[in-house]
This record gives structure tokens, C-alpha cells and sequence, in this order.
């Protein structure tokens, strides 16, 4: 009977100790699931609030861009002698040619609208002179960035526009004469296209003024009003615009976050699963161990053998993930080092578009001196004023080259002049030829030979191929390039040598493999990319075989145009 008792007494104590282990695991699951599901959520939504900020980043500087574009545009033009002409002598003549060179300005720069108000504020000129709904005429007095322009020199005002109702940013900037203001010149931009391109993506973009009022947005019918919060379960950025007091923000769905958290959640689910699977029938074989112990041998043996393998496939899948994350690493940092290099030449282009002003008026100036000196008296001084006006014309060409060569290719073939693209791409590259003193042997090209190509992707061939040879020539005692040309049939070739040591074998069989460089800095991606740009036009880009002693030779077989 006591023997009894005891079995009875220990039955349900081992009951109660099997329900606490079981809601022990089921909590430790549960506690598992929650901080997986927060580390990967946290960790993608890091990764996607990094990538706001770089879109961020590129569309503030094309707003700096444009602003300064047309900063630029109302400074030359307050400081215009026909425009000072036009404020102190009003008639029909002077305000006409106003007029026709604020309608060139407009079309050239891209504004919407540029006008001149006298000191009343009365439109006298306006690039819009010819339309029904011309500004000529029209009081602006009551507008702010006309009075601020009076007081401060110059205003800037984001607002809708009296006749045409469509918002944009005016830029003022006074016309002074000694100590007065004769008017107030007023520069309009309109920023559609660009907020039709942000409406595109998937992200919100707003801008904001220094009051926190949304100016620019691709969502037009938040213009106008406060800045909306943060909805849920969306992730934001927000950047300065530099010299405007503007704040450029991004907002995208964290969905990718969330969907990431859940697989990770879902991964971590199964492997416990399979864990407590496990478990559990280990558990069901010890209770079977006394009676069939031999079965349970074997059973046991079957099982750490599946372990084994299981662990051994493990191990594996572990080495694979690490792997695929170092390179994963390794692409990230090429691909932040190709954002930097388009950062650069995006800065050059900025850079030779503003040398422009500043060059034009040293040219005016020079033209000016020439013209006031007395004649034959300071043949010295009008000697040098004439090398002013030649190194002026000679920076103009270049930046122009460079300007040319940054703008975004359209994509669309057309006849192209060879002579005057390799031209733009040997004005590019020749300071660091000059500085090698590499000697350049040029082929004749006639003036009318043509090929069927796009003009900035044909220089960017040809700029990356002249590049890669001066390179090579670093520190040789007589460095050379050559360039010939083959015109037979209806494709030409532009074949570009040097005598540098030539490609190595190792190099030369990935030559047009993508992130294969030799080079400490490259990237490895110069001669892939014109290689595909060879193959849109029709052509082709090819490198003769390494040859002991001899430098590289690249081909470049071009379409001719019909």
C-alpha cells in the first residue's frame, strides 16, 4: 500500500514539472522571435535611411544647381549696360532690345520667365513681350521681392504668379546707378520637371522653406501648407539647401524593413521548430529505452548521424553567408566610390559653368580697355590686353569641353563628327599629357567623316582610352601615343597605342570584366562600360593580344554614318 501511495504522489509532480518546461521553451521561443524580428528590423531600416540620405544628397545639389544657375543669370543682368539704358531712357527702342535679350536669356537658361521692373515696379521688359499674356505693364510694386531687392540688393519669394497661377521661386536683384536704384530685375524658375521626376520614384520628397511651409513636393496637393508628420511605418531623411534656408526631406515605406524582420522572425521560427522537434522525439525514444533497447541503439545512431550531416550542411550554408557578405562589403564600397566619382564630375560641371561669368566679364573688361586706349600710344598695354582676350577665349573653349562632356547622354544615335569628338576628348586630357610631355602622333581626319553615335558617350570612349595609355606612360623616359585611322567599308577604325610595358597576360584575359583593375584607385569598370557603349552604336571595342615589348593597342570600330 505505501508503495502505492509514492507512485501515486510522484505522478502528478512529474506532470507539473513537464507543463513548466514546456511553457519555458514556448516563452523562450516567443522572447527568440521578438529579438530577432527587432535586430533585423532595426538593421534594415538603418540600411534604408542611409539610402534616403544619398537620394537626398544628389537631389539637393541639382537644386543648388539650378539656384545658382539662375542667381547667376539676375547678378550679370542687374549689372547690363542696355538694361541700365532701357530704366534711364524708356523708349521703344531701348525696352524692345531689353526685351529680345531677356527672351534669348529665358530660353537659353531655362527660366520661366525673366522681366525687368522700373523703380514704380512696372514690368518694362520681359522675355514673355510677344505673348497674349505678356508681363509688360504689369505692377509688381506690392510683391516682396521687389521692395526686399530695393532695400537688401537682392530677395528671393516662392509664390504663384499673378498671371500665369503656376508657383515658383522669383530672383530679384537691384540695378543700381552709383548711389540710386533704377529698377529691379526678377529671374522666375519653375521646378516642374523636377518634381515630376521626384513623383516617379517611390519616395515623397518636400521641400520646405524657413518658415516649414512645403514649397516643392511630389505630391502637389501638399504645396503651400505645413509640413506633414511622419505617417507610420515610413522611414524619413531630411538635408539642408545650402545658401536657400531651404530643408529638402525624403519619405519612403519601411515595408522592405518589415518584410525583412519577417523572414528573419520566420527563419529563426523554423530552426527552433526543428530544435524542439527534435527534441521532443529524443524524449519519446528514453521513455521507449527499457523495452526495446536494441531499437533505440540503433535508432540513436540513425539520429546522430543525420545530426552530423545536418551540421556538417550547417557549417557550409555559414561559410557561404560569409562569404557572400565580404563580397557583398567589397561591392558596397565600389559602389560608394562610383557615387564619389559622379559626385566630382557632377562638381566639374558646376565648376566650369561658373568660371563662365566671372570669364566673360574679364573679356569684356579687356574688350573695353582696348577700345578706350589712345591709338599707337601704349602698344605694350594693347598687347597685353589682346593676350588677355586670347587666354580668356582659350578657358572659355575648355570649359565649354567640359560642360559638353558632363552633360547626360540622350541615348539616341545621330551622325557625329569624329574629328571633333576626338578633338573634345584631347582638350580634356591634355593638362596630364603636357605634364608628361607625351609625344601625340595624330592621324588626318577629314573635317566630314562621320559615324553614327551619340557625342557624350563617343567622348567618354574615347577620353577612358587616351586616360588609360597616359597612364601607362607614368615615368617612361620617351612616352608616346599614336592614333590612326582606318576608313575601309562601312564601318572605320580608331586604333589608340603607346609604348608603355604593355597589358600583363593575368590582366589582359579579364580586361573587360567588371571590377578587374590593376589599379590601386580603379574600379574596373571604365573599360566595360565603353565597351557596351561601342556595342549600343553598332561598333565594338576590342585590345590586341599582349605582345612582349610592345605597349597596348585598343580598337574602336565605329558605324559610318550614311
Amino acid at each position: 500500500m505505501a508503495a502505492t501511495t509514492d507512485s501515486q504522489d510522484e505522478s502528478p509532480h512529474m506532470m507539473l514539472w513537464r507543463l513548466m518546461i514546456a511553457a519555458g521553451l514556448v516563452l523562450a521561443f516567443l522572447a527568440a522571435l521578438v529579438l530577432t524580428f527587432r535586430l533585423a528590423h532595426d538593421n534594415a531600416a538603418r540600411t534604408l535611411t542611409e539610402r534616403l540620405e544619398i537620394s537626398a544628397r544628389s537631389r539637393v545639389q541639382t537644386l543648388e544647381s539650378v539656384l545658382a544657375k539662375q542667381r547667376a543669370v539676375a547678378t550679370v543682368l542687374s549689372d547690363d549696360a542696355a538694361v541700365r539704358l532701357a530704366l534711364i531712357e524708356p523708349s521703344e527702342a531701348n525696352v524692345s532690345r531689353v526685351s529680345q535679350k531677356l527672351e534669348r536669356l529665358q530660353d537659353q537658361t531655362s527660366s520661366a520667365v525673366i522681366y525687368l521692373l522700373n523703380s514704380d515696379g512696372v514690368a518694362i521688359a520681359a522675355s514673355n513681350w510677344h505673348d497674349p499674356d505678356s508681363f509688360v505693364g504689369m505692377d509688381y510694386s506690392f510683391r516682396s521681392y521687389f521692395s526686399d531687392a530695393l532695400l537688401k540688393g537682392e530677395a528671393t519669394q516662392f509664390a504663384l504668379g499673378t498671371v500665369s497661377t503656376r508657383p515658383g521661386l522669383y530672383l530679384s536683384h537691384d540695378v543700381p546707378q552709383q548711389d540710386e536704384t533704377l529698377g529691379v530685375i526678377v529671374v522666375k524658375v519653375e521646378f516642374d520637371a523636377m518634381e515630376q521626376g521626384w513623383a516617379q520614384a517611390a519616395e515623397t520628397t518636400l521641400v520646405t522653406d524657413d518658415t516649414g511651409q512645403v514649397i516643392l513636393t511630389s505630391t502637389p496637393r501638399l504645396r503651400f501648407g505645413p509640413l506633414p508628420p511622419v505617417p507610420a511605418g515610413r522611414v524619413s531623411a531630411r538635408l539642408d539647401v545650402p545658401g536657400a534656408g531651404w530643408t529638402l526631406w525624403i519619405r519612403a515605406p519601411s515595408t522592405e524593413a518589415v518584410r525583412a524582420a519577417l523572414l528573419a522572425a520566420g527563419t529563426v521560427g523554423f530552426l527552433f521548430t526543428l530544435l524542439l522537434a527534435g527534441g521532443f522525439w529524443a524524449l519519446r525514444a528514453r521513455t521507449r529505452a527499457a523495452r526495446r533497447a536494441e531499437t533505440e541503439r540503433r535508432y540513436r545512431a540513425d539520429l546522430e548521424r543525420a545530426v552530423a550531416e545536418r551540421t556538417r550542411d550547417l557549417s557550409e550554408e555559414m561559410r557561404e553567408r560569409r562569404t557572400a557578405e565580404q563580397r557583398l562589403t567589397q561591392l558596397q564600397g565600389e559602389m560608394v566610390q562610383a557615387n564619389k566619382l559622379a559626385t566630382l564630375g557632377q562638381i566639374t560641371a558646376g565648376v566650369a559653368h561658373e568660371v563662365n561669368t566671372p570669364l566673360a566679364t574679364i573679356r569684356l573688361l579687356a574688350e573695353n580697355g582696348r577700345h578706350m586706349l589712345p591709338a599707337g600710344d601704349t602698344p605694350d598695354l594693347d598687347r597685353n590686353l589682346s593676350q588677355i582676350l586670347r587666354m580668356s577665349d582659350r578657358i572659355a573653349q575648355i570649359t565649354t569641353e567640359l560642360r559638353g562632356f558632363a552633360r547626360k547622354a540622350t541615348g539616341e544615335l545621330a551622325p557625329v563628327s569624329l574629328k571633333d569628338a576626338l578633338d573634345a576628348a584631347l582638350l580634356l586630357t591634355a593638362s596630364r599629357r603636357r605634364a608628361q610631355s607625351v609625344r601625340l602622333i595624330l592621324p588626318e581626319i577629314p573635317p566630314g567623316l562621320r559615324v553614327l553615335a551619340e557625342t557624350v558617350r563617343l567622348e567618354q570612349i574615347m577620353v577612358n582610352l587616351i586616360q588609360n595609355a597616359q597612364e601607362a606612360l607614368e615615368g617612361r623616359p620617351d612616352p608616346e601615343i599614336r592614333i590612326a585611322l582606318c576608313d575601309d567599308g562601312p564601318m572605320l577604325r580608331l586604333s589608340i597605342s603607346d609604348n608603355g610595358p604593355g597589358l600583363p597576360p593575368q590582366i589582359a584575359a579579364n580586361l573587360f570584366t567588371p571590377f578587374a583593375t590593376s589599379k590601386p584607385e580603379g574600379l574596373g569598370l571604365g573599360l566595360v562600360i565603353s565597351q557596351e557603349i561601342a556595342r549600343d552604336f553598332g561598333g565594338s571595342l576590342t585590345a590586341e593580344p599582349p605582345c612582349q615589348g610592345q605597349g597596348a593597342t585598343f580598337h574602336l570600330d565605329l558605324p559610318k554614318a550614311p
